[in-house]
């Protein structure tokens, strides 16, 4: 499935408003504009000057974020052998969940649920994979709506989250947290921000490093900091910006990207050219 990118101009600068406490109102008050410009904007119209000044207010790229109002691009499309994505719908959105295995074993890691457990079975089943464990980047509802189900089906399988957004009968984990199965293996990274309990795992043993991410990273955007927008970009920058360029990135919403895409195209990280 071709997967479209989650955000645009639109909703970049709505995030960065709302994490920042700028309204409307204010908004238009800095840059001497009138209130229904700004809500233009923030309802898909595209000004390039304006955009570029409400840019500046937030500590945004403005040239990448006009590059993400004229959809310009998009991530080059890409597979890796022992990593899938698997799209279900939750109202209006796609959400994302992933499988990450090992050839020879044929084991597998679940990353997150979607909304749909049916898809992830009949890969699983087709591919004759042996689920040795679910992995939860955060518990919003969208990413975790199926996971009874995927429990059922596949006899249980240990349900790994962060101790902060701790489901019943699941493995508590912290930063820090490492597991492994032959030649995979895992590191969990605690990116607060969007959630409570928001985890990135980072992955090694496929041709190139992975790291998903959920909803702490989009393609050329992020998750709301639905908790701390400061906190939120402060731990993407920390934790996940900081990966080799060629790290592939599963969000939760979205195409797959990569570190490199992300510096050259996410106007959250100005300091990237």
């Amino acid at each position: 499935m071709n997967v479209g990118i989650e955000d645009f101009h639109e909703d970049i600068l709505g995030k960065a408003m709302k994490g920042l406490g700028i309204g409307k109102s204010e908004m238009a008050q800095r840059l001497n504009s009138e209130k229904s410009q700004i809500e233009a904007i923030l309802n898909g119209e595209v000004d390039e000057n304006l955009i570029i000044s409400m840019a500046g207010v937030l500590d945004l790229d403005g040239a990448k974020l006009i590059k993400s109002a004229r959809k310009e691009w998009t991530p080059l499309h890409f597979e890796l052998f022992g990593l899938r994505q698997i799209n279900s719908i939750y109202g209006d959105m796609m959400v994302n969940a992933y499988l990450v295995w090992e050839e020879e074993s044929r084991k597998a890691w679940i990353f997150d649920t979607g909304t749909d457990a049916w898809p992830i079975l009949e890969f699983i089943d087709k591919e004759k994979l042996q689920v040795d464990g679910i992995f939860l980047t955060h518990t919003h509802r969208d990413h975790v709506a199926c996971l009874r189900d995927l429990r059922n089906e596949k006899e249980n399988p240990k349900v790994y989250v962060q101790q902060l957004e701790l489901f019943d009968q699941c493995v508590p984990i912290e930063e820090g947290f490492e597991y492994s199965i032959d030649s995979l293996s895992l590191v969990a990274k605690h990116t607060y921000g969007h959630s409570v309990g928001g985890m990135t795992y980072i992955i090694e043993g496929l041709a190139k490093p992975v790291a998903v991410v959920g909803d702490a990273l989009f393609a050329g955007s992020m998750g709301g900091g639905m908790v701390s927008y400061a906190d939120a970009l402060r731990t993407n920058r920390e934790k996940i910006m900081t990966l080799p360029d060629d790290t592939i990135l599963c969000p939760g919403h979205g195409p797959l990207t990569t570190i490199r895409s992300e510096k050259l195209r996410n106007p959250f990280f100005p300091e990237f050219n």
